[in-house]
């Protein structure tokens, strides 16, 4: 079974730092790994992402706070969330694109939330 599997989340002040997880259980040739948002009543918005050659961006409005990074294996991606505000309070999904027979696809996580007070 297909799966991505998300941990890290939580409250935490103004200031604060987290580190969310998201390890992929049968998901092999992945071109990339990313994580994406979805703050209270908004639409879901890329956060960051890493392709399977280490490229990585980041939105205007997290960059030089978070870090996405993987594991030795690429089976885990990370999102070093640093100087955290109460704006980036959301959902925070992981999403995999992946190659399987010569066809492309894509499996979200099921979300974790993190909640950031002033």
């Amino acid at each position: 079974q297909v799966q991505l599997v998300e941990s890290g989340g939580g409250l935490v002040q103004a200031g604060g730092s987290l580190r969310l997880s998201c390890a992929r259980r049968n998901i092999f040739s992945i071109n990339a790994m990313g994580w994406y948002r979805q703050p209270p009543g908004k639409q879901r918005e890329s956060v960051a992402r890493i392709t399977s050659g280490g490229r990585t961006n980041y939105a205007d409005s997290v960059k030089g706070r978070f870090t996405i990074s993987t594991d030795n294996t690429k089976s885990t991606v990370y999102l070093q969330m640093n100087s955290l505000k109460p704006e980036d309070t959301a959902v925070y999904y992981c999403k995999a694109d992946y190659t399987r027979d010569y066809k492309l696809y894509q499996n979200w996580g099921q979300g974790t939330q993190v909640t950031v007070s002033s």
